[in-house]
């Protein structure tokens, strides 16, 4: 048997759909990230530097969970459906079966666990209440709303998918100034009812959007189970060791810093949406062609690379030089925003460098391989981050970062091209026994 498989096509003119496309998908996020970064610091200013700290602890925890929502069923149904558009129906069934039961789990353990932790009230009942809301809000709705943008991915309809990022980013900023400044929501008690009001609102907007697409069957797809799980773990390992380094800050530094730093790591956050945006429209292609062999997409790979270590040295750049007119936005009381931000901005270039290895991993359906090197990865980085911001704060957390994220370009690109060249030896070996079978 031949190697044979859809190919990449040589030269850059049949690029020039997928730039318009990322013009578009890049443009959509950088206003859904401006969007987002205006609540946040909506949020920071009227909550106020103590109650913004426990709504960062909270969401830090919810950003994990959120990875282990529905057990990373969304990337199977990108995968299968851009392949295949007919198994829609099974897969958003087999979506909205492990989203709804791993969701309810984790809220459950959440509202019952983090009480102990958090008070954001005095009255026992009425605090379980607002952080089970909070958790409902921050993993399931959030999970839902991220699944209605990757089904329209999954269905090449990217300008549908832009609409969802905005839209959700513009809502919650709308709901934010209609708490805080309108209102005077003051509280992450206040707060979490207006955030659970727009999220659902969202959800509803998203449901309807959708409905043209086809109604859910409703089965456990069962072979995409471990690939989801592959798929879900690291990202959750990483969530892990992204807000190791949060927590021990949290033990050993002040309330100032937390909330500086949170803020930092959200404009981190922000500049990555520009390679995001690149790989969001580049995964469907990807998963079509590596369906005959990872090496058919060896070149795709390196201009995506090429493009995404441009890109990111651009957003780099311009964070770091906006990074002074930031305490105009968040308030004064920010004292070490300006620099932290400053030592975090560059951080955006291994991230992009070694997230293209692991998205192409991910589309040619190598998921125990990506789950191995994003695993070990975010424990190590984890016990490092943990390590060096309880032995030197905050500046053994910066060094930490960059020690981290250099790393992981390493490992992943090592394993990556390792893939390449074993898929293309089998490949070169079952055409030669097609040729001898031919004989």
């Amino acid at each position: 048997m031949s190697s044979e498989g859809i190919t990449e096509s040589r030269g850059y003119k049949p690029f020039l759909p997928m730039i318009l496309s990322y013009v578009a998908s890049g443009g959509s996020l950088v206003l859904g990230s401006a969007a987002q970064l205006l609540t946040f610091a909506i949020l920071a200013r009227f909550l106020g530097v103590d109650e913004f700290s426990v709504f960062v602890a909270i969401t830090a925890v919810a950003s994990i969970a959120v990875h282990l929502c529905g057990l990373g069923a969304m990337e199977c149904l990108v995968r299968r459906v851009a392949r295949e558009r007919a198994i829609y129906p099974e897969m958003l069934g087999h979506n909205i079966l492990l989203t709804v039961a791993s969701g309810l789990v984790l809220v459950l353990a959440g509202a019952f666990t983090l009480p102990f932790f958090f008070a954001l009230s005095p009255d026992a009942i009425t605090n379980f209440a607002v952080i089970a809301l909070m958790l409902v809000t921050n993993i399931v709705l959030v999970r839902v709303i991220v699944l209605a943008e990757q089904i329209f991915i999954a269905h090449s309809d990217f300008a549908s998918a832009n609409k969802v990022v905005v839209g959700f980013a513009v809502a919650r900023t709308i709901a934010a100034a209609l708490a805080c400044l309108a209102f005077g929501a003051s509280t992450v008690a206040s707060w979490a009812i207006w955030q659970f009001v727009c999220h659902v609102l969202v959800a509803l907007a998203c449901a309807w959007a959708l409905r043209g697409l086809g109604r859910p069957r409703y089965r456990i797809v069962r072979e995409e189970l471990p690939q989801g799980l592959y798929f879900s773990i690291p990202f959750i390992l990483r969530a892990l060791r992204q807000n190791a380094d949060l927590l021990v800050l949290s033990l050993v530094t002040t309330a100032e810093i937390v909330s500086s730093y949170s803020v930092a790591r959200r404009m981190l956050e922000s500049s990555f949406l520009s390679v995001e945006a690149l790989n969001r429209i580049i995964y469907p292609g990807s998963a079509r062609i590596t369906a005959a062999g990872l090496h058919h997409a060896l070149v795709r790979v390196l201009r995506v690379l090429a493009a995404a270590t441009a890109i990111s040295l651009a957003a780099a750049l311009t964070v770091f030089l906006l990074a002074p007119a930031l305490p105009y936005l968040f308030g004064h009381e920010y004292v070490s925003l300006v620099g932290f931000v400053r030592s975090l901005s560059w951080v955006v270039v291994p991230l992009a460098i070694w997230s293209v290895a692991v998205e192409a991993l991910g589309a040619s359906g190598y998921h125990a391989a990506r789950a191995a090197v994003m695993g070990l990865g975010s424990i190590a980085g984890a016990a490092l981050a943990a390590w060096a911001s309880w032995y030197a704060p905050p500046a053994g957390t910066f060094v930490s970062f960059y020690v981290i994220e250099i790393a992981m370009v390493v490992a992943t690109w090592t394993v990556f091209l390792r893939f390449v060249r074993r898929d293309r030896e089998q490949a070169a070996l079952e055409y030669q026994a097609g040729i001898v079978h031919g004989n």
